[in-house]
């Protein structure tokens, strides 16, 4: 992380290196960035219209990431009387994961999962800051293979997947910068839940 730690060098506080990490990452965030994620917000609202499931996978912190947006987005805009949002977060199911980490290789932990689930149309959302993770890699094939719509959440240069989901939004940043790249992704989850959670009671 050669960017923090220059950060950190030129800093002669707690507070000032805080204050600065705060405002690198608001720097983080373009009109451009801002257009991705509309679309994104846009593929999610055709998938609950359509009552179709959203898939969300990652590895370590982007593992956590996808558990929380996958919470946000079903419970944190549940209303009433109105169709949710319908999540999962491939990231959560110890057994099933080690069962197929033991039995297939890791690689193959979202593959094996999505072939049993997935459905055209669905959406397979990638949160990865390096973009070239295998697993996310080969699930993202494969879901583009069964005619799904994917989406990248990723950071740096946006790696491989960049190329491969139909939509993304990229944290552009130096390669190594994981912790500005995350904490992106963790606002840009919640900008998109609240947002629906408040359009949704509109409605």
């Amino acid at each position: 992380m050669s960017g923090l730690s220059e950060m950190y060098n030129e800093c002669k506080s707690l507070r000032e290196y805080s204050s600065k990490y705060i405002e690198y990452l608001s720097s983080l965030f373009s009109e451009s960035s801002l257009e991705e994620i509309d679309k994104i917000v846009s593929i999610f609202e055709k998938a609950r219209e359509n009552e179709k499931i959203i898939f969300i996978i990652g590895n370590g912190g982007s593992a956590a990431t996808a558990s929380h947006m996958s919470e946000d987005l079903s419970k944190g805009t549940y209303a009433k009387g109105k169709k949710p949002f319908k999540t999962i977060s491939l990231t959560d199911n110890t057994s099933y994961i080690t069962a197929l980490a033991n039995d297939e290789g890791y690689e193959n932990v979202f593959l094996g999962q999505l072939k049993c689930l997935l459905k055209k149309d669905d959406v397979v959302v990638s949160i990865s800051a390096s973009g070239n993770s295998p697993n996310l890699i080969k699930a993202v094939k494969y879901a583009n293979s069964k005619g799904a719509i994917t989406v990248g959440i990723i950071g740096f240069d946006g790696g491989k997947l960049k190329e491969l989901c139909k939509q993304n939004f990229i944290v552009k940043t130096d390669k190594g910068m994981y912790g500005p790249v995350e904490d992106t992704h963790l606002i840009v989850g919640h900008i998109i839940s609240t947002y629906l959670m408040y359009k949704m009671k509109d409605e």
